[in-house]
């Protein structure tokens, strides 16, 4: 079955049935405008997010359809869903738009997974889907959830996206001023005035994202807590220990190398056969890989006990770049079991 037009996608039309079926179709699917596959426990979805529509397909059958992607569009999609109890559905990260329906669908009780859309295209190409259309896109989630069965993560809370968003509004303003800053190095003498204005109007806006930042993270004990602990360490300022609050709630919960995996400052081998190549990192949070950078170039001048690691590895003949990212792993690795054992910072005693 082809999709069906936009028009006609105002209540839950999915359809996912055996066509050879001898058993008739349960009374609640046909007021539902369901055909529900008679082994519920085989379907994955894959939901391809754009701004005015979802795009859903599923696997092992394939039957497309399409939602809006407003409250009641999502909701249809839920009702629907929720008649055929899906295994896994699976979005792509789409810069945000994912978030609402990603959370609608988690609050529901689905086991909803968020992947990275390079991860998604690359096993798109490798099951030899080379073209890419929306309905494409959601048929190849479908089939990633099938072969891959990604375990789904833990719904974030209200105050965790909040806290999210206005980190991600205060980057957005320092990138903004940096690209002033740039701009008036090449403008007449009237036009850096306004630059200026300009750039004074958004440090002000900065500086009231900081206290939004520092007030919502006053109100949860346990960030507070985390904060407190974090700031012990020397090199790590509050922009770092913001940053990690907000894009890595998975501090503290797991080991030292999946902590390293998941913000990707793991180097994976690039070995084969007898060629041995470099190690590089690759993936991950890269926000957080950016904030941790700037506190580990700070550590190396004030922290003693990094400082001292970086030492080392440019004495053993590694390049800055290389011990710079040895140093991240070490404050992250560090950072993860203080949150862990609820210790602050303490330095080795001379000797």
């Amino acid at each position: 079955m082809g999709a069906k037009p936009e028009g006609q996608l105002s209540t839950a039309c999915l359809i996912l049935s055996n066509p050879n079926s001898c058993q008739g179709p349960d009374p609640v699917s046909v007021r539902m405008g369901f055909r529900v596959m008679e082994n519920k426990n085989d379907i994955y979805i894959g939901i391809d997010v754009c701004k005015a529509r979802l795009d859903v397909d599923s696997y092992p059958q394939s039957h497309r359809t399409s939602f809006t992607n407003d409250e009641a569009g999502r909701q249809a999609l839920i009702e629907a869903l929720r008649l055929l109890a899906p295994k896994g559905i699976v979005l792509e990260a789409t810069g945000g738009l994912e978030s609402a329906v990603a959370c609608d669908l988690a609050r529901a009780g689905m086991p909803v997974f968020v992947v990275n859309p390079r991860q998604a295209r690359d096993f798109a190409k490798a099951i030899g889907l080379l073209a890419k259309t929306d309905q494409i896109d959601a048929f190849a989630l479908a089939r990633f959830a099938e072969a891959v069965k990604p375990a789904p993560r833990a719904l974030k809370s209200d105050e965790l996206h909040q806290l999210e968003e206005i980190l991600t509004r205060r980057r957005q303003l320092v990138e903004m001023v940096t690209a002033e800053n740039n701009r008036k190095t090449r403008a007449s003498a009237k036009m850096a005035k306004a630059i200026d204005e300009h750039v004074d109007w958004l440090q002000r806006r900065i500086k009231g994202a900081d206290t939004d930042l520092n007030d919502a993270i006053k109100r949860s004990p346990v960030w507070q807590a985390k904060s407190d602990l974090l700031k012990t360490i020397p090199g790590v300022g509050q922009v770092t220990v913001n940053t990690l609050l907000a894009e890595l709630p998975e501090l503290g919960e797991l080991n030292r190398r999946e902590i390293c995996a998941l913000v990707g400052v793991c180097p994976f081998n690039q070995d084969s056969g007898g060629s041995r190549g470099k190690r590089r990192i690759w993936g991950g949070r890269a926000s957080v890989r950016s904030a941790l950078y700037m506190a580990a170039l700070v550590a190396t001048r004030h922290n003693s006990v990094i400082k001292a690691f970086y030492q080392k590895l440019l004495a053993t003949g590694k390049v800055k770049k290389v011990a710079l990212v040895a140093c991240m792993r070490k404050l992250l690795t560090t950072m993860n079991a203080m949150v862990q054992n609820n210790t602050p910072w303490a330095a080795p005693a001379e000797s």
